[in-house]
């Protein structure tokens, strides 16, 4: 039975887990509206029982076992620099998110309900305003919900980089890289993605140029063929895209692309640090090729590659 409530590819939505984190100020307390892609979270606990940890940042309340994984949990407040309330009727929760195949718990006061909004409604961190201490590095969107409040999407794989879980293996062996001729469309909103993405893609020997959502990706992809026209095939190599972007996301790019005549041929990369499977089944539905998870510069390249010229095989 057709399941009505499940996302569907190219529906330009995306599901947030709601979440609280209070704050006092003086004799005041104020709550603070948090939320993180439900692709991201394995589950949601009550506290565990903690082991704590010497030399580590004072927001690492410290590990658990989850069925044999030992999971460093991190306070969300802390590492926010928020002031805790002293008092107040708390439900704190352990979300347990997962970032590029890592696994890592993230302390709120009460995790509240699962919301769908649209990308069209998610406003770029650089556009944000009178977000407090937080600086936007740390927020991936903001939206607005009900009674016109802001809700802030937070960039919790900042803590994993902060943290050294997890470095990004960029090397590649220069011996034997492969030169490959042509130009490559990179969407990302982060810039540090985009320009992991590029320095490979230009290690490569490709010509790149960047788009920081669906939007811009779709406009480049016009500006391409007003240049290149028909013979756009054969010069737009490949398509690098993200998947968590404001305004357009990369599953409705790709659906967009993919029902356009002038660039349907062109395959697509889906590049994420969403790593659960469902994720990869929403982005061969939409027209990829590959689903990779960030960042591994000898998989990017391998499985890139092979992509590359599978597509020359077919256009030559």
């Amino acid at each position: 039975m057709f399941d009505e409530n499940v996302l569907k590819v190219g529906s330009n939505e995306m599901e947030l887990v709601d979440f609280r984190i209070l704050k006092q100020e003086e004799d005041r307390v104020y709550e603070g509206i948090y939320g993180v892609n439900v692709a991201k979270v394995r589950e949601i606990i009550k506290i565990p029982k903690l082991t704590e940890l010497p030399g580590v940042p004072e927001y690492i309340e410290g590990i658990f076992d989850l069925r044999g994984v030992v999971i460093p949990v991190v306070n969300l407040a802390r590492w926010m620099n928020i002031n805790e309330p002293e008092k107040a009727d708390l439900k704190p929760r352990v979300i347990i998110a997962e970032f590029s195949d890592i696994l890592i718990g993230f302390i709120v006061h009460e995790a509240k309900r699962i919301r769908r909004i649209s990308w069209n409604d998610i406003e770029p961190a650089s556009f944000a305003s009178g977000v407090g201490a937080l600086d936007k590095s740390q927020i991936t969107g903001v939206t607005r919900i009900e009674n016109d409040e802001v809700l802030l999407i937070l960039d919790l794989e900042n803590v994993v980089q902060e943290l050294g879980i997890y470095q990004p293996k960029v090397g590649l062996d220069h011996d034997q890289i492969e030169k490959i001729e042509g130009t490559a469309l990179i969407l990302d909103d982060s810039a540090i993605a985009r320009k992991l993405v590029k320095d490979a893609l230009e290690q490569m020997g490709m010509n790149v140029i960047e788009a920081c959502d669906g939007v811009e990706g779709l406009q480049k992809l016009e500006g391409l063929f007003e240049t290149h026209g028909k013979k756009l095939k054969k010069e737009l190599r490949i398509i690098v895209s993200d998947v968590e972007m404001p305004k357009m996301d990369g599953f409705h790019f790709a659906a967009n692309v993919k029902e356009d005549e002038r660039f349907k041929d062109v395959p697509i990369v889906f590049n994420s640090s969403i790593s659960d499977h469902f994720s990869e089944i929403r982005g061969k539905e939409a027209g990829g090729e590959a689903y990779l998870t960030k960042f591994d510069g000898a998989v990017f390249y391998k499985e890139v590659s092979k992509v590359i010229k599978s597509h020359i095989q077919n256009v030559e």
